[in-house]
C-alpha cells in the first residue's frame, strides 16, 4: 500500500504551478508558511513514508500534495545517494551542502525530474516562487535526513548504512518511469 499525504487540497494554501506550499516546521527563510514545531509536515512524511514508498512503482495522486510527496521521495535517493560515500556527518553536510548549491530546476527546464507532474508556470514569478519554495523544501529535508542518517556523535546510524540498499531498490523500481496516475 502506497502512503499518501495527510494535507489534502485547503483553502487558503498557495499554489505555485499545482504544487501546494505547504507550511514548514523550518527556520531557513523562504516562501513556505511557518508551521508549530509540535505538528507534522510534509518533510516529516516524506522521511517517514520513504522505505515503504520507494518500493512501489505506482503512485496514485490523490491530492496535490502527493506530487509533493513524489518529488521530496525523489530527492531523498538523491541525497541518499551524495551521502552514500561519507563515513562523518562532516562528510555528509559538506555533500549535502554541496548538493544544496545546485541550481533547482521547475517544470518546463532541463532537469527537472517529473516532467508533466506539475503544470508549466505561467509567469517567471510563478517559476520563482516554486523554485524557492522547492530550494527551501530541499535545504529542510537535507538537514532533516542528516540528523536522522547520523547519530549526536557523528557516525552513521543503523539505517543509514543501509542507504545502498535503498538507492539500489529504488533503480530497480525505476525512479523516472513511475506511472502516475492522478485519482482527484
Amino acid at each position: 500500500m502506497v502512503y499518501h499525504s495527510s494535507f489534502v487540497d485547503e483553502e487558503g494554501i498557495t499554489k505555485a504551478c499545482g504544487c501546494p506550499l505547504l507550511p514548514l516546521k523550518s527556520h531557513i527563510k523562504g516562501p513556505a508558511p511557518a508551521s508549530g514545531q509540535d505538528r507534522t509536515d510534509i518533510v516529516d512524511e516524506a522521511i517517514t513514508f520513504f522505505r515503504a514508498n520507494v518500493f512501489f512503482r505506482n503512485f496514485d495522486i490523490k491530492s496535490s500534495a502527493d506530487k509533493l510527496l513524489i518529488y521530496l521521495t525523489f530527492y531523498i535517493n538523491v541525497a541518499l545517494k551524495r551521502l552514500e560515500g561519507c563515513r562523518t556527518l562532516a562528510e555528509g553536510t559538506k555533500a549535502i551542502i554541496n548538493l544544496g548549491l545546485e541550481k533547482v530546476p521547475v517544470p518546463g527546464e532541463s532537469g527537472f525530474p517529473f516532467p508533466g507532474l506539475f503544470p508549466l508556470p505561467q509567469s517567471q514569478q510563478e517559476a520563482e516562487l516554486l523554485r524557492n519554495y522547492l530550494k527551501q523544501i530541499r535545504e529542510e529535508t537535507s538537514g532533516r535526513l542528516l540528523s536522522v542518517a547520523y547519530r549526536p556523535n557523528g557516525t552513521p546510524n543503523k539505517w543509514a548504512q543501509r542507504r545502498k540498499f535503498l538507492w539500489l531498490a529504488f533503480q530497480k523500481c525505476g525512479a523516472k518511469s513511475f506511472r502516475l496516475k492522478a485519482t482527484f
